[in-house]
């Protein structure tokens, strides 16, 4: 192990280097991990019919600086928006624009921000107006993956139990698992090792250790889980343009369990939010 201020590392055969974070490193994923959660709580009541999703982006940024802090999404490889806003089947990445949202839409709304250095990195699907059972029933299948998958984020198990929890529970519902993306450890840096992959073996993959940071992010779509990306370069969508549902968390492995770095301050989990 190499000391350093924040963490100390260890070496893993499949993903080389992994940080193990100190008690002060877990403070301020706290701080980061709240204000990104602020955000997509502020935003709540403007996914709405008609909404303009460049306009939500603008709401996202001015929250953002107000509180003296920054989005880890501007400027990232030639991207220039605070937040990814992903409707219906975007996968992911899906870019702020001048489009309106439309009753029945499902929306992923996707932010990065940096507090102190630390990065806070959250995801969380909306509701748009009178959405179909189906496409409920996918959010809500969609949100319980990312719960099981952070169940079994604890010391002893591996990340192949945390993929497991969240592909069964997808194909138990008809649903599919998106293979191309991951989550990926997080912290100082906004991509670190390890990759979180949404599938998997019980028992396979990197051991889970206390001081681990990283997302769990899980994509699950309701019909095949092949996508492709658009002429953009970043927005990513189902090739048979079936729906997509995401949730994401940025998390800590505590001494026993996972600690929640970007929970709702007002309580909201899974949509209808405040309902």
């Amino acid at each position: 192990m190499t000391a350093t201020q924040d963490f100390v590392t260890v070496s893993d055969p499949g993903e080389g280097t992994i940080r193990l974070h100190t008690p002060a490193a877990f403070e301020g994923m706290r701080k980061a991990g709240r204000l990104a959660a602020e955000v997509l709580d502020m935003l709540t009541p403007h996914v709405v019919p008609d909404a303009v999703t460049i306009d939500l982006d603008k709401l996202a940024y001015d929250y953002v600086r107000a509180a003296g802090h920054h989005s880890a999404t501007i400027f990232y490889r030639g991207y220039s928006h605070s937040l990814c806003i992903s409707v219906n089947h975007v996968v992911c990445h899906g870019i702020p624009s001048a489009r309106k949202l439309k009753d029945g839409d499902i929306v992923n709304i996707d932010v990065t921000v940096v507090v102190d250095g630390w990065h806070g990195d959250t995801s969380r699907m909306y509701l748009v107006g009178d959405v179909p059972l189906k496409a409920r029933r996918l959010v809500e299948v969609t949100y319980e993956c990312l719960m099981r998958g952070i169940a079994a984020a604890k010391p002893g198990n591996t990340l192949g139990d945390v993929g497991h929890a969240i592909q069964s529970h997808a194909e138990a519902n008809r649903f599919s698992v998106v293979r191309d993306f991951c989550g990926h450890g997080v912290g100082r840096l906004f991509h670190d090792a390890p990759n979180v992959v949404h599938l998997g073996k019980p028992g396979k993959g990197v051991l889970l250790r206390p001081g681990m940071f990283f997302t769990i992010e899980p994509m699950i779509n309701s019909g095949r889980p092949d996508v492709k990306l658009l002429d953009d370069g970043w927005t990513a969508v189902t090739r048979d343009r079936s729906l997509s549902a995401q949730f994401e968390h940025s998390i800590g492995i505590t001494d026993d369990g996972a600690e929640i770095f970007t929970g709702s301050p007002m309580g909201f989990t899974a949509p209808p939010y405040g309902a």
